[in-house]
């Protein structure tokens, strides 16, 4: 059983919980303790991000190891597992739910920001479905890693506040370290949140859910006069962008399921998530994804998907009568595809180092995609060596260097340079942009499993601190660095990653 943490056991609690999930409905969440950890420590403390929250970063440097394992629940928390359905790989499962995470309540940041802090692989809760609740250290640490790099990036994420071990095993199809995660979020409200109440024909959960969701992430669907489609609107809106600024890195989430798709609008649930080196719109590297539904080219469509499942659930709320609610749901599904291109053809303009807007754009940029699947190359060298060569001609050999076949690429570097003319931009300025949204360094996947590895064999922890400095300034240059910027040596590469659970 976890204690409570209050005066007796710490000068000051290092958190001022302002919980506002819990005073909904009693069926939205299962109230729940975590349990205890037999001998916990600290990996690590993301002490910034504890200063943005406002939190008691001395507290958490003396107790952190066991207030992030459960094994002290901080005073003002009130623990929680909320509840959600989802569909996973396109088959509607009614009751999922946080299996392995336990909300502990929510801080007002020093922005005025509601965020929520969660636990994850702090035990099981009644929706863990026969599981442990339990998470191993390697998952542990790719969240970690991954969703701070996605942050550095600039792309909006959950973030990661601690990770500790528990000093105890887990058993998976091997016998590993134990560990728990501790997640940020913006909340934790997903699709699927909405099809939990939609599937019990629960219409006022639906309308509950809707208001909490109004009044915490979009006040402003309360100006319109139809503010459940003004939230299906910004909702879809926030989607778009976030999937076109996926597709912009090489992200491929890989369990685009839709109880991993926020309300919020942010990254969520980086299990077997990666970042493509050689550029294939194809690829996929999540080990459960057997037929490429979730591929980095399908994650559009997918988002769209999710977005209709959305739609189904808040159709009662668009209007009493069913067939304009769903020709309303549709004008904002169809709208989603056309803001993600807006938004996806704005940012690879910006990648090409393009300033204004012609009608050959996309026939540029689809030539360039087209050359570098071809001609197998590393995605994200491609277009930081393409900053470069705006700069100056004499960085164009690195930029070739990239492709199979250098000379392949000629023909399309000199419709580059003849759509540069028209451009305003000086070559000093268009490079200098271009390095800002081209990013030198990306969570390669054999970096990662390097870390992981030394970690879980080893204990050591090194290669996992030494990839969070490099990865904290992706846009910088980092010559001590270097190496970090290059793809993987063929016996390097990471063919699967896998969701941990």
């Amino acid at each position: 059983m976890s204690l409570s943490l209050d005066d007796s056991t710490a000068l000051q609690a290092p958190f001022s919980f302002d919980n506002s999930y819990v005073r909904l409905p009693a069926h939205f969440f299962a109230r729940q303790i975590p349990s205890t950890a037999t001998a916990p420590q600290l990996i690590k403390l993301n002490e910034a991000l504890a200063e943005e929250l406002g939190l008691d970063v001395e507290a958490l440097r003396r107790d952190g190891a066991q207030i992030f394992s459960g094994n002290l629940v901080p005073s003002g928390a009130e623990p929680l597992a909320m509840a959600y359905a989802g569909h996973q790989f396109g088959q509607f499962v009614p009751q999922l739910g946080d299996g392995r995470a336990i909300l502990l309540g929510e801080v007002v940041d020093c922005n005025g920001k509601r965020r929520d802090i969660q636990l994850k692989g702090a035990g099981q809760t009644p929706f863990s479905r026969r599981g442990d609740g339990r998470a191993a250290l390697g998952p542990v640490l790719r969240e970690y890693i991954v969703s701070e790099a996605m942050h550095a990036l600039g792309l909006p994420t959950t973030r990661a506040l601690a990770a500790v071990t528990t000093g105890q095993p887990v058993y998976r199809e091997e016998v590993l370290p134990g560990a728990v995660f501790t997640r940020v979020a913006a909340s934790h409200i997903r699709v699927g949140t909405f099809q939990f109440f939609a599937a019990r024909g629960d219409t006022d959960g639906v309308k509950a859910l809707a208001d909490y969701v109004i009044d915490r992430h979009y006040p402003r669907a309360k100006e319109s006069i139809r503010p459940y489609l003004a939230l299906f609107k910004m909702v879809a809106e926030r989607q778009a962008s976030l999937i076109a600024r996926w597709l912009h890195v090489g992200f491929i989430h890989g369990v685009m399921n839709t109880d991993n798709m926020t309300i919020s609008g942010e990254t969520i649930d980086f299990g077997p998530c990666a970042f493509m080196d050689t550029y294939d719109p194809a690829k996929v590297f999540s080990s459960i994804d057997r037929n490429g539904r979730y591929a980095y080219s399908n994650q559009p469509a997918i988002g769209q998907w999710n977005l209709a499942r959305l739609g189904e659930t808040l159709l009662p709320l668009f209007d009493a009568d069913q067939d304009k609610a769903v020709d309303l749901a549709n004008a904002i599904i169809k709208g989603y595809g056309e803001r993600f291109q807006i938004h996806w053809l704005e940012g690879m303009r910006r990648k090409i180092g393009l300033a204004i807007a012609e009608d050959g754009d996309l026939d540029l940029i689809q030539a360039l995609l087209a050359l570098m699947h071809e001609q197998e190359a590393d995605f994200t060298l491609t277009f930081r060596r393409l900053s470069a060569s705006a700069e100056t001609d004499a960085n164009e050999a690195a930029f070739t260097a990239s492709f199979k076949m250098p000379e392949a690429v000629s023909p399309w570097l000199t419709r580059w340079h003849e759509r540069l003319s028209r451009d305003p931009q000086s070559p000093a300025e268009r490079a200098k942009a271009m390095r800002q949204v081209n990013p030198a360094f990306i969570p390669r996947n054999h970096r990662i499993e390097q870390a992981i590895e030394a970690a879980v064999e080893d204990g050591d922890f090194s290669l996992f601190e030494a990839l969070l400095v490099v990865l904290a300034k992706p846009y910088e240059d980092q010559p001590d660095f270097a190496p970090y910027a290059e793809p993987p040596q063929p016996s390097e590469r990471v063919l699967q990653t896998f969701c941990g659970t």
